[in-house]
């Protein structure tokens, strides 16, 4: 038993052992090492949406040759939506600024094949390794949105 002059000490580096995991544990590492727009460069629907759909949006603004590579299964093709990417980013000036679509901050879809897209970049999968894993997994729910 601990004797009283130890549990201080005890609870001390119990409090320090807990804190070193606790960042362990978290969502927010799952976007280490993937190349993400800014959030400042965001439109305050989407700062103002759960991580999950933010970090979506600054994954697709961020990683075109992927995102634009890969289709979309939750019926957007009849609203002209081409692409994943098409969920995200309606098309961009000659300045490379872009205008942002707010289809997928209401469409889990588009934002759980992104979110797959993200974990399959950070694992090393090529865009076709991707798109395959995509087809594959969401071809269920409906048509894709890719011509």
């Amino acid at each position: 038993m601990l004797s009283f002059a130890r549990k201080p000490v005890f609870l001390a580096l119990a409090a320090i052992l807990l804190i070193s995991i606790l960042p362990a544990c978290s969502t927010s590492g799952s976007t280490s090492g993937l190349q993400m727009l800014p959030m400042d460069k965001m439109p305050s629907e989407v700062r103002a949406a759960p991580s999950v759909v933010q970090e979506a949006y600054q994954f697709a603004a961020a990683n075109p040759d992927v995102v634009k590579r890969i289709p979309c299964y939750c019926g957007c093709g009849s609203i002209g939506h081409t692409s994943n990417y098409s969920c995200y980013v309606q098309g961009s000036d000659g300045q490379g600024n872009l205008a942002f679509d707010n289809h997928a901050l209401g469409c889990s879809l588009c934002v759980n094949i992104t979110q797959d897209a993200m974990r399959l970049t950070q694992e090393g999968k090529s865009p076709p390794e991707i798109k395959a894993y995509v087809d594959a997994t969401y071809s269920k729910y409906g048509t894709s949105n890719m011509p």
